[in-house]
C-alpha cells in the first residue's frame, strides 16, 4: 500500500484519528501525517481521544523507564532518575510541569476568581510557580529514589504514567468546565463522564493488572489518596473558580503521578 493510501486511511477513520490526536496533544512524539492533518476535526477528535489518555500516559512512562534503564548503566540511581525525568519532560514538552507552575502561580497569588483566571493566562512563571514546580518534581524524584532499586522505579514510572492521566478523566467527570472559558476543559468537559473514565481503565487494563500484582497494598493506598485528592480538588475548584480549566487538569495529572509514586514507595 502506498504512503498516500496509509495517510488517507488514518485521516479518514475517526478512531485512529482520535488516538493520534490524543498522542499529539499529550506528547511531542511524531505521528503519521501529523504535519498535514486537517485541524478542523480537532474538537471531535479530542473528545473521542480522551479515553486513550491513560494508555498514552503508560506509553510515556514506558519510554521514561527505558531511558532510566540506560542512564542507570552509567550513572548512580538518583542521578539516573533525574535524567530520566528530564527525558520525560522532553517527550511531553513539559506539558504537565507547565500546568503545575501555572496552577501554583494562579492559586497562590490570585485572591479573586478573576485574578486566578488572569494569572492562568499568563505564560510567565512567578515565585509560587517556580517553588511549586521544584517541589512537585522533587517529590516525584524522591519517591522514585525511595523505592531503592531501578526495577521498582521502572514499574512506578509505568504505573504512575497511566494513573496520572486517569486522574484527568476523574476530575473531568466530577467538575464542569469554567463557564465562558476557552480551552480543553470547555471543549470536552461535557462529554468526559464516568463512562469515559472506565473506558480509559479498560484501554490500560494490562497496566492496571500489573500494578495490582506489583504492589496491591501500595495501589490500594494510591487509590484512596487519589480519591481523597479528587474530592478535595472538586470542592476547591468549585469554590475558587466554579469549574475546571486545562491547567487545573494538567496539575491533577501530576498530582496523581506524585501520589501513586509515594504510595508505592511507602516502605522504601
Amino acid at each position: 500500500m502506498s504512503e498516500r493510501g496509509v495517510g488517507l486511511q488514518w485521516h479518514d477513520a475517526p478512531w485512529p484519528r482520535a488516538f493520534f490526536t490524543a498522542v499529539q496533544f499529550l506528547t511531542r512524539l511524531p505521528v503519521p501525517g501529523g504535519e498535514t492533518r486537517d485541524l478542523s476535526t480537532f474538537p471531535d477528535d479530542i473528545k473521542r481521544g480522551l479515553q486513550f489518555f491513560p494508555v498514552i500516559g503508560a506509553g510515556v512512562g514506558l519510554l521514561t523507564a527505558l531511558a532510566l534503564l540506560m542512564f542507570d548503566r552509567v550513572l548512580p540511581l538518583p542521578v539516573a532518575i533525574i535524567a530520566a525525568l528530564a527525558v520525560e519532560a522532553r517527550l511531553t514538552g513539559a506539558f504537565h510541569e507547565d500546568a503545575v507552575a501555572d496552577f501554583c502561580d494562579a492559586f497562590g497569588g490570585g485572591w479573586t476568581r478573576e485574578d486566578v483566571l488572569t494569572i492562568l493566562k499568563d505564560s510567565r512563571i512567578g515565585s509560587y510557580g517556580a517553588l511549586g514546580l521544584v517541589l512537585a518534581v522533587a517529590l516525584r524524584a524522591g519517591g522514585l529514589m525511595a523505592l531503592g532499586d531501578v526495577w521498582s522505579a521502572v514499574a512506578a514510572l509505568l504505573i504512575a504514567g497511566a494513573i496520572g492521566r486517569l486522574v484527568i478523566l476523574a476530575v473531568m467527570a466530577v467538575v464542569p468546565p469554567v463557564p465562558a472559558r476557552e480551552g480543553l476543559a470547555k471543549d470536552v468537559g461535557q462529554v468526559a463522564d464516568w463512562g469515559t473514565f472506565w473506558r480509559g481503565v479498560m484501554w490500560c487494563a494490562p497496566v492496571v493488572l500489573f500494578a495490582l500484582m506489583f504492589d496491591f497494598v501500595g495501589m490500594a493506598a494510591a487509590v484512596l489518596a487519589i480519591a481523597a485528592f479528587v474530592v478535595w480538588f472538586r470542592g476547591y475548584l468549585l469554590r475558587r473558580l466554579g469549574g475546571v480549566t486545562g491547567d487545573c487538569l494538567g496539575f491533577s495529572a501530576y498530582a496523581g503521578m506524585i501520589l501513586t509514586t509515594l504510595a508505592l514507595a511507602r516502605d522504601g
